[in-house]
């Protein structure tokens, strides 16, 4: 049975998977806690994930980055000029919304956008608006001061590219490898865990020639959509979306999407994009550092080009969830039961049990 977002955000509470985060104080929005088996159960999703592509890989290391960062990384990486929403406001009602996230009035001859709350078309223009958590390191609150939280883990692996490459005697094909909390200013987080202001990402960079980065890419769109497989989650509620031109980051040659079907529709577990070289040529003009590789075998330079495969642990553990869960029958008296073919229950470690067995949670 198909739960609606009611039953499985009840189903959450009530087992002691997910919380409202500050509940007795009357939440807050879009944070949550986990509890005695979400905590299992998310740390059960980091370990196969890191598992399947740091320990069984040769090719790959793993990495923890800071969470607090220089603005010099973001100005490189073109976040702070690019990583924006459009912002609109509602003149009725004051909410706040994305305004690629709104649809136009059918009732109205011009097509309108309206106000998902009020219904009003009444909208400010939409304006850019940065989703990077701003802040300061030290006691002074100015310009020279100021610190970003990360929105995503990735930088991280290209800051240290040349720390890994030396210390690990790696040279491409190679990946790093890294699990971390990102926060972005979502204007409209919602669907519980799906879209929140603070999440946890699993990045791997993945470093290769650029000749070889079509091969690549494709190698890693179907690893990544058959590892939800062997963990259980049936192949009719995946699939695998190429991005139109016009949803390409800037950064992007490429990108394809693992999406689950939820219960509001198909979204996105993990992208898989091609970063080509953008982000080490980018770090390397702004820090006069050279990223290059050099190829001793060939004796030449390069850049080598990137292919992330970028999933978030808890939009993939909420998948797993909705994809267990299941309606049985005893005695006359209807139960919910969470019933996987995969290794993800909440007790136990990652990978345990005998392949293509139900396990009950």
């Amino acid at each position: 049975m198909a739960p609606g977002m009611d039953d499985i955000v009840r189903l959450c509470k009530q087992r002691g998977f997910i919380f409202a985060s500050a509940e007795i104080y009357g939440g807050f929005r879009s944070t949550y806690d986990y509890g005695p088996l979400g905590v299992l159960m998310l740390r059960n999703v980091k370990e196969a994930w890191w598992r399947s592509m740091v320990q069984l890989r040769h090719d790959v290391v793993g990495l923890d980055a800071a969470i607090l960062s220089s603005p010099k990384i973001w100005e490189a990486s073109g976040h702070l000029a690019t990583f924006t929403d459009p912002l609109v406001d509602c003149r009725n009602c004051k909410e706040r919304w994305r305004a690629d996230h709104l649809e136009p009035d059918p009732a109205d001859p011009e097509g309108k956008l309206h106000c998902p709350n009020c219904a009003s078309t009444d909208l400010t223009d939409a304006r850019a608006f940065n989703l990077m958590f701003k802040t300061f390191v030290g006691p002074v609150e100015d310009e020279g001061s100021v610190a970003y939280l990360r929105p995503e883990t990735a930088q991280g692996h290209f800051v240290n590219f040349l720390n890994v490459l030396q210390t690990s005697r790696k040279r491409p094909p190679f990946g790093i490898a890294q699990i971390g909390k990102s926060f972005r200013n979502e204007i409209t987080p919602g669907n519980f865990v799906f879209r929140t202001r603070e999440f946890e990402q699993m990045e791997l960079e993945y470093f290769v020639p650029p000749a070889e980065a079509p091969k690549w890419f494709d190698y890693w769109c179907r690893e990544r959509l058959e590892w939800y497989v062997d963990l259980g989650i049936p192949r009719d509620r995946l699939r695998l979306r190429p991005h139109e031109q016009a949803e390409l980051s800037h950064y992007s040659a490429g990108t394809s999407d693992v999406e689950f079907q939820f219960p509001w529709g198909w979204g996105e577990l993990e992208g898989i994009a091609n970063r080509t070289d953008f982000d080490l040529k980018a770090h390397s003009e702004a820090s006069g550092v050279s990223l290059e590789y050099f190829d001793q075998a060939a004796n030449e330079r390069y850049f080598p080009y990137v292919i992330e495969p970028a999933a978030g642990a808890t939009r993939t553990m909420m998948a797993f969830l909705l994809a267990a869960y299941d309606i049985d029958e005893i005695g006359g008296e209807a139960r919910t039961a969470l019933v996987t073919k995969g290794h993800l229950g909440a007790g136990g470690q990652a990978g345990a049990g005998p392949a293509g067995s139900d396990h009950h949670v």
